[in-house]
This record gives structure tokens, C-alpha cells and sequence, in this order.
């Protein structure tokens, strides 16, 4: 604290808080300083070479010659007319006023500079070495520019009064010199987000350094963390984040008593500790501990004497064995063990006041823990946890992810204690029952998962009420019987409805239609919906559709234009932005963010494929094993990002749209077993990235289409078409179309081979006719005889069988 008030008793003098126009009390400002300003303002490249606008420059446009530089917006001076302190960041709306320009080195001729803040400006380039002019700066900000190259040609030791330095986010690279370490009274080091490399060396004069805050997260730093870091006697937060570092030597924090949080996560980490037990006690008292994604197999016996410890993170490591008994005794509100190898829990786990705990995807086994009375995020899922559902679930849960274990029983009415909770996970388990109503009553549920038990009942028994933010419901392969819940509709910003493999049967639920425009993926896959998909007097609009899936139904009708027309994510370029379907909910404090992403099976390929992140370029359609009729609708051919497209199983007629040729990444296609007739389109031949085709058993005609693409599918995409001809069903040797009846062409000794037998007729009769009359002779009659024999016999080869 004693640092903090030094640190803004020297920046008194220049308010941090607003930099717009002060009086100019004492002396306007000088002509130098004005024609720096001004310069320094030519220096800069507005949006696109445009004149300053308002709509791109909230401060530098009024900069004028003609008036006062002390009023001007983002200067302020000191008492003699010099500019001491200049905030040009997040200048602008738009790409930012150092629209692809560098500072300009004129900055260095501000030397009575103590404040600058050039922070998201859009700025490139390297910072220019006369930064080290600035002697008597105190605040330099940079940071979530676009800086580049590095930065040890700067004379960073003349900065001996800066207290905070920051250049995160950018693009910097190179090596941190070991100046900056030895900046005398800088209390505020931060440096993540870029591309700095190399070890950092050993640094010199740290023990009299007023250091507080260390960041050089998420850069490319290697090698050993240097010692001379645990000099910094003042340092409150360490954070090595996201780097390569590969050892560190947990005594040295003994040294810095006021050290309260450290993150070295997402390293390459060998954490030992020299000391001995009875030294536990002379630890810091560490309120944030993060060591996620390092090389621990062991959870460190030192914790158990950080009775000030609240959040501690030790995610997916290599830890193995159980999961001591003393943690639960600490004062934690966050504990994260996921993702390493634990197996079992030493003795009963007593009850605990949690707020957050995380065990998902270990090997744990046994009765289901506690889930903590004060438990806000509890997931225990991914493991081998057997037994029943507790009945104690405490009101402030809001996230519950229990999915993937053995539980089995039903599934308790006090879940529904927890009124505000959005996220219930219970999926991939053997639970019983039917589901409560209790649940679809949840004012603030976002993701309801109950996917993969055995639950029954009927669905329509569950009332969504008005206000309903659910966004994802999925109660796929369970026993679900009944009609569609009619007050789904209240649910208006659903996303994601999977109820595939269930007994549901109902007309096919056009109140979809009208209810949202946000959904995303649906499967009713399996069920018993029938009727017409055309549904009269709806919106007709899912513009952010990706996966349909309504196969194995006894739907029926054609499918209208007007129903595919408005689906515009099918229709989208793929080059477009990807992101993972999910609903997430960031953190803060100490307080986790977490995140749920959808999963669903669907058929690709020919077999099944679980995707467990749905991408939102990733669509497909598949409509097979049902009953519907008529032609394929040509706007079909204007999803230009299908994936997956199956219509097979039906009673489709007519010809294949050439339009598909438009599908440009489609990579299965599956039309089997309808009644489509006509060519194969020359334009499939066209899809690059088709790995699966199936046309067989159609009424199609003609030859096969050639490509390269083409060449790679077996016979039996085609087999079943009388009249397709060419490889890979025919030998293309000149091949000729399949006869008029339909039948295929003869094959072996029985084939006639009219080549060859125009070529003997020709030679037989010219030679009986030239020859023969003018050498009449019993010899010669009898070889006649017989070529003409063997002649009739290759034609008709069965005259042989019958002689």
C-alpha cells in the first residue's frame, strides 16, 4: 500500500482521469511544445489518408495552431507551458488513429512528458528509440497496439522514474533486456500477449526493486525461471503464464512475503520444493494459486498450510493416486482438479463449503462426493462415480454437470432448489424415471442435458413457461414418449433440440417456426413424427439452421422450396468466422468462467460421427428413411457449405439437380434407394472434396461421369441402375450403353464381338466369290463350308450347346 500512494502522490500532478481541457492558469503553452504537438500530429496517418472526422478522431482533429495546446483535448500541461502528460488512446471508433503508422520519433522531443498513454491505437512498426528520451516519464502505456520487433534498442535505464510500464498485447519479440528489471522505483511490469523470447537472464539490483506486479504471460520465454526473480521483495502477483519455462523451485516464494497470487500455468513445468516440512509455515500466504497444464504427478504437500489459499487451479497435469483429505479442509472457494489421473478419495469426503469445485475427467470411483451446500459451480462428470443422485442440492448452484458416469435412480425434485442455476448436465448415465417438471419451470436454466439414460414419461407433461431462456435442450436416446411440448414455443432463444432415438410421435412440430429464429441444430432422428414438413401459415425462417436431422421417421409429401430458402447458413461462404457452438459465461474475481459446448450424433459417410464441438461451418441435412416424395428441390444447390447431405431411403423422383455441382465443400452425398431417373449430373464430377457417394439403386442412365474424384468411388455407388454404364460398373474399353430391355451386356464366350465378325464375313464372301468360281473344286467347297460353320457358330454360340 505504502508503494501505491507513492506511486499516485507522483502523479498527482497530472490527472489520469480526465485528460480534456484545463485552464491555463499560470502560462499558456509554449511555441515549442505547440509545433512537437503539431508535428506530432502530422506524423500520424488518419483512416484511409482521410482528413481528421469526428468519426475517427475524437481528440487529435481539433488540434489547431490557432488556440492554446494546454486545451486541447488529450494534452495537459504543467505550470510553465510544457506538455506533461498526453492520452491519445483508443483514438478512434474504427481502425484507430495509427491506422498502419508507427510513433513517430518526434514523440521523443515531448521530454517533459511524465504521462503517456498510447494504448489501442492501432499503432505498427517498432517503438522508436527516442522513447528513451522521456526521462521524467512515470505512466507509459502501449499495450493492444500492433507493435513490433524489439525493444533492447531503447535506453530504458534513462527511465529511472517509471513506475508503470505496459506493452501487452502487441506483437513484440526478441529478448526483455534485464534493464527494465532494474528500474528503480517501477512497480507495474506488464508484458504478456506478445512474441518475446529466449531465457530471461539473471537480473541485477532486484532486491531494493519496489516491484508489485509481474506479467509476461503468453510470449515464447524458455528455460529456467531465473532466482533473482524472488528478489522482487515487494511482488504481490507473478504471472509466468502460457511460455515454455521448464523448472521452478517452489522455496523462493518464501522470500516474498507479500506474493498473494501466481499463475504459472500452461508451461513445461517441473515444480520441487528443497525445504523441509517444518518450513511450510514461513510460505506467503498465496490467495490464487494457478498451475494448470504442467508436469506435477503429485498434489504439492506444502498447500496444506495455505489457510489463506482460495482459488487453486492444478488442471490437467499428470496427478494420480486420490485426492488427500486435508484439501477440503482449506479455506478454498475454487478448487480445480480436472483432466489428470486421480482414482479414488481418501475416506469420506466430509461436507465442505465450496463454492467451486471441478473433478471432471479423471478416474474416480465410488458414491458421487458432496456436492458443497454453497457449491455455484460443481462438475463431477466424466468419471466412474456409481450411485444415486443426492438429495441435498443447495440453492445457489448454477452450473451442475454430473454427465457421463454410472449413476443410476431417478432424478431428484430438489434439483429444482437451485433456482438459479443454468446449466444442468445429467447426460450418459443410467437413470431412471421420468423427468421432473419441476425442471422446465427453471426461470434462469440455459442448458438442460439429460442425453443417454432411461428415462420415460411423456414429454409433453413438461411447461416451458413464459420468459424461457433455454437455448439448449437435449433429452436424445432416452424412452421418451408423447407429443411435442407445445410450450417449447415460450422458449425464444433456443439453439440446439435433440430428441433423437426416442418414442415421440406427433405431426412433424411447425411451432419451431414461429418460436425462433436462433436454432441451430435439430435432430428429431428416430421417433415417430409424421405428416408434411411444409407447414402453412409460419415464418418459415431458421437463417442460422446447420444440422437438420429427421431420418427414420414417417414424415411424407415433397419438401418445399420455400422451406430451404431462408436457411442462409448453409448458404454462407466458408471462408466465414468459426466458432464452436456454446454457451458460456465469463468469470471474474475469483469467480470461474466456464463454458458448455453441444454435442450430437449424426450420420456421416455412411457411419455414425459424435461431434463433440459443433463448429458453426459444419452443416448437414439428413432427411433419409422416410417417406417423402416427389423431386428434389433445386435450391438445394445453393447450400454452397454443405458438409453432409442424405436423402436416401425415400420415394424421390426425377432427375438429380444439377445445382448440387454449386455444393462447393460437400463431402457425402447419399441418394440411394429412390426412384430418381435421368443422368448422372457432369457437374458432380466437379466436387473436390466428395469422399462419399451413393447413387445405387435409382432408375439412372448413362454413363458415369469421369473425374479424378470420381475414379475413387466403388461399384456399389452405382449398382442397382440398369442403365449406368462405364467404370467403375463396366469395363470402358469403348464400352457401348446397356441394350434397350435393360439387361447387361453379355459377358465371356457368349459376347459378340462385331469387330471380328465383319472383318471374317467380309473375307469369306469376297474370297467365295473371286476365287471360288474360278477354281470349282471339291477340296475348296469343303473349306467353305466350314468357315462359314465356325463363322455362324461365333455368332450364335448357342446353336453349339443344342448341337
Amino acid at each position: 500500500m505504502k508503494h501505491l500512494l507513492q506511486y499516485f502522490f507522483l502523479l498527482f500532478l497530472i490527472p489520469t482521469t480526465s485528460f480534456t481541457t484545463i485552464p491555463a492558469v499560470h502560462s499558456l503553452c509554449t511555441k515549442d511544445q505547440q509545433l512537437s504537438l503539431l508535428h506530432l500530429k502530422q506524423s500520424l496517418t488518419p483512416y484511409h489518408h482521410k482528413p481528421y472526422s469526428r468519426l475517427y478522431s475524437n481528440k487529435v482533429m481539433y488540434w489547431d495552431s490557432r488556440t492554446d495546446c494546454c486545451l486541447w483535448d488529450g494534452v495537459i500541461c504543467s505550470s510553465d507551458g510544457h506538455v506533461a502528460g498526453l492520452d491519445l488512446s483508443g483514438e478512434t471508433i474504427g481502425t484507430g488513429i495509427g491506422y498502419r503508422s508507427s510513433i513517430p520519433s518526434a514523440i521523443g522531443n515531448l521530454t517533459s512528458l511524465r504521462y503517456l498513454d498510447l494504448s489501442n491505437s492501432n499503432f505498427t512498426g517498432s517503438i522508436p528509440k527516442t522513447m528513451g528520451n522521456l526521462k521524467q516519464l512515470v505512466y507509459l502505456n502501449l499495450s493492444s497496439n500492433m507493435l513490433n520487433g524489439p525493444i533492447d534498442s531503447i535506453q530504458w535505464e534513462n527511465l529511472v522514474n517509471l513506475i508503470d510500464l505496459r506493452l501487452y498485447d502487441n506483437l513484440l519479440g526478441g529478448s526483455i533486456p534485464s534493464s527494465i528489471f532494474a528500474l528503480p522505483i517501477l512497480q507495474f511490469l506488464l508484458f504478456s500477449h506478445n512474441q518475446f523470447s529466449g531465457q530471461l537472464h539473471e537480473f541485477s539490483d532486484a532486491s531494493s526493486s519496489y516491484l508489485l506486479s509481474l506479467d509476461l504471460s503468453s510470449n515464447n520465454l524458455e528455460g529456467l525461471i531465473p532466482t533473482s526473480i524472488f528478489n522482487f521483495h515487494a511482488l504481490e502477483s507473478l504471472n509466468l503464464s502460457s511460455n515454455n519455462f521448464s523448472a521452478f523451485p517452489f522455496n523462493g516464494p518464501q522470500q516474498l512475503k507479500n506474493l498473494n497470487e501466481i499463475d504459472l500455468s500452461y508451461n513445461s513445468l517441473l515444480i520441487f520444493y528443497n525445504g523441509t516440512t517444518s518450513s511450510y509455515s514461513s510460505f506467503p500466504n498465496i490467495v490464487r494459486l494457478n498451475l494448470t497444464s504442467n508436469k506435477l504427478r503429485t498434489i504439492p504437500d506444502f498447500l496444506r498450510y495455505q489457510s489463506g489459499l482460495r482459488k487453486l487451479d492444478l488442471s490437467q497435469n499428470q496427478i494420480q493416486g486420490m485426492i488427500p483429505k486435508w484439501i477440503w479442509g482449506l479455506d478454498l472457494f475454487s478448487l480445480n482438479l480436472s483432466c489428470n489421473s486421480l482414482a479414488t478419495l481418501e475416506g469420506p469426503v466430509p461436507n465442505f463449503t465450496l463454492g467451486e469445485v471441478d473433478l471432471h475427467s479423471n478416474q474416480l470411483q465410488g458414491p458421487l462426493p458432496t456436492i458443497p451446500s454453497n457449491g455455484g459451480y460443481v462438475d463431477y462428470s466424466r468419471n466412474h462415480f456409481s450411485s444415486s443422485i443426492p438429495s441435498d442440492i443447495g440453492e445457489n448452484c448454477y452450473f451442475l454437470s454430473l454427465s457421463s458416469n454410472t449413476l443410476h435412480g431417478i432424478i431428484p425434485r430438489s434439483i429444482c432448489n437451485a433456482r438459479y442455476v443454468q446449466v444442468i448436465d445429467l447426460s450418459n448415465n443410467s437413470l431412471t424415471g421420468v423427468i421432473p417438471k419441476c425442471l422446465s419451470a427453471l426461470p434462469y436454466l440455459v442448458v438442460l442435458n439429460l442425453r443417454g439414460n432411461n428415462l420415460t414419461g411423456r414429454i409433453s407433461n413438461l411447461e416451458f413457461g413464459k420468459g424461457c431462456y433455454l437455448s439448449t435442450l437435449d433429452l436424445g436416446e432416452n424412452q421418451i414418449k408423447g407429443q411435442f411440448p407445445k410450450s417449447l414455443a415460450n422458449c425464444k432463444d433456443l439453439e440446439f433440440l435433440n430428441l433423437r432415438n426416442n418414442q415421440g410421435k406427433d405431426a412433424f412440430p411447425c411451432l419451431l417456426m414461429n418460436m425462433t429464429s436462433y436454432l441451430r441444430v435439430l435432430s428429431l432422428r428416430s421417433n415417430q413424427f409424421y405428416g408434411g414438413i411444409g407447414c402453412p401459415n409460419t415464418n418459415d425462417t431458421w437463417p442460422n439452421l446447420q444440422i437438420i436431422d429427421l431420418a427414420h421417421n414417417n414424415l411424407s409429401g415433397e419438401i418445399p422450396p420455400t422451406f430451404l430458402r431462408t436457411w442462409q447458413s448453409m448458404m454462407a461462404d466458408v471462408h466465414e468466422k468459426v466458432n464452436v457452438l456454446e454457451f458460456s459465461q465469463p468469470g471474474g474475481g475469483i469467480n470461474v468462467g466456464f463454458s458448455f459446448g453441444d454435442a450430437v450424433t449424426v450420420v456421416s459417410k455412411g457411419s455414425e460421427r459424435y461431434l463433440v464441438k459443433i463448429i458453426t461451418s459444419y452443416t448437414l441435412i439428413d432427411f433419409s428413411c422416410n417417406k417423402f416424395s416427389g423431386s428434389i428441390p433445386k435450391e438445394m444447390g445453393a447450400f454452397k457449405s454443405l458438409y453432409v447431405l442424405n436423402l436416401s431411403r425415400n420415394a424421390f423422383e426425377g432427375e438429380i439437380p444439377s445445382s448440387f455441382g454449386n455444393m462447393q465443400v460437400l463431402e457425402s452425398l447419399d441418394l440411394s434407394l429412390n426412384k430418381l431417373s435421368g443422368q448422372i449430373p457432369p457437374q458432380l464430377a466437379k466436387l473436390t472434396f466428395l469422399s462419399f457417394l451413393n447413387l445405387s439403386y435409382n432408375q439412372l442412365v448413362g454413363r458415369i461421369p469421369t473425374s479424378t474424384q470420381f475414379s475413387t468411388f466403388p461399384k456399389d455407388s452405382f449398382t442397382g441402375n440398369k442403365g449406368l454404364w462405364g467404370p467403375p460398373l463396366t469395363v470402358d474399353n469403348k464400352a457401348s450403353p446397356p441394350a434397350l430391355n435393360g439387361s447387361l451386356p453379355n459377358s465371356g464366350h457368349h459376347g459378340i464381338n462385331w469387330d471380328l465378325i465383319s472383318v471374317e464375313i467380309g473375307f469369306t464372301v469376297g474370297f467365295g466369290v473371286s476365287v471360288g468360281s474360278l477354281v470349282l473344286c471339291k477340296r475348296w467347297s469343303k473349306w467353305y463350308y466350314r468357315a462359314m460353320y465356325r463363322m455362324v457358330l461365333k455368332i450364335f454360340p448357342q446353336l453349339e450347346e443344342r448341337i
